[in-house]
């Protein structure tokens, strides 16, 4: 669906036809995160109980945070082994339910978790990925995500040497996403909803392209809310970037006045997200609700392998 921001008008088209759409001198701007097959299965050491684990951000060589699901298994203390390949203490419970968990392991970490761990595909996804490749976009290059950024899972490698030869520019942004992105929004002033932190880095090369794009009138399109975070975060008031890298916890609503992005390219949300509020800043509440009501009625698939929004 293609939504025209100013108009609240939307269009059907195929997402190939991005080709046509686009202009030359545009630049697209993509998240270049890898997911992390970040689930795993521990076995408790006193009891022989398997505990699930999600690995949500490192905090250090050997501590994660992480999702435990029971919880009840695992409490601080409590010590797992995971396939006779490393093993792990929780060392303590946070307010939110989230647990440190410390691993002791020989050699390297991410080659270990690629023998032992299942990529965190959605809950509702109850098919088993086969081919772990399928959760990951085309592009993907540096590991740290527990999601995938899934606006880019639309792209193909041919698709976007086609957008090149047309004269699109193409960019790159880190954004490492966390489970929090997901997670619905409860406060009744959205003001006081606390944002989730995530790394980001915006590479020098992709700085001065988004900057040299600006002044010559051409625009930037963030694919997937992801790539529009990073951007905003990075981004000083006249929308110009720097090289940078750090955490971004910002939150984007109603009322938001973005100073890089011109458009966005993003999947069908749940209501009450953080996602849907970023969109509805750019594109406007009423419209946005319009256009989620056409892409109901016309049977569109909403969330991570769904149908995809480009909003202009």
């Amino acid at each position: 669906m293609v939504l025209d921001k100013k108009t609240g008008a939307t269009e059907h088209r195929v997402f190939s036809d991005l080709t046509e759409i686009l202009m030359p001198g545009d630049s697209l701007i993509l998240n270049d995160t890898r997911v992390l097959p970040a689930r795993i299965y521990g076995e408790k050491i006193s009891t022989g109980a398997v505990v699930e684990f999600l690995l949500l951000k490192q905090l250090s060589a050997s501590q994660w945070e992480c999702i435990v699901k029971p919880g009840k298994k695992a409490r601080e203390g409590a010590a797992f082994d995971f396939s006779g390949i490393m093993q792990g203490t929780i060392t303590q419970v946070l307010e939110t339910g989230n647990r440190i968990i410390d691993f002791s392991f020989e050699g390297n970490f991410f080659e270990l978790l690629e023998k032992i761990g299942y990529m965190p595909i959605p809950p509702y996804i109850k098919e088993k990925l086969e081919d772990n490749e399928r959760y990951q976009t085309v592009y993907s290059k540096h590991l740290g995500s527990a999601a995938a950024p899934t606006a880019g899972l639309h792209f193909t490698k041919q698709m976007l040497q086609a957008l090149e030869q047309k004269g699109i520019n193409i960019g790159y942004v880190t954004l490492h996403v966390g489970l929090g992105t997901f997670r619905p929004v409860k406060a009744d002033n959205i003001e006081e909803h606390v944002m989730h932190s995530e790394h980001y880095r915006v590479p020098e090369e992709t700085a001065a392209l988004i900057n040299a794009t600006k002044a010559k009138g051409g625009r930037i399109i963030a694919v997937g809310t992801t790539s529009c975070r990073t951007l905003e975060t990075a981004a000083d008031e006249s929308g110009k970037l720097q090289a940078s890298e750090g955490e971004s916890k910002i939150f984007i609503y109603p009322g938001y006045r973005f100073k890089c992005i011109d458009a966005l390219i993003t999947n069908f949300h749940l209501p009450e997200s953080t996602l849907i509020m970023l969109v509805s800043a750019l594109a406007g509440r009423e419209n946005v609700l319009r256009a989620y009501e056409t892409a109901v009625r016309e049977e569109y698939r909403f969330f991570s392998f769904g149908d995809a929004m480009f909003i202009v």
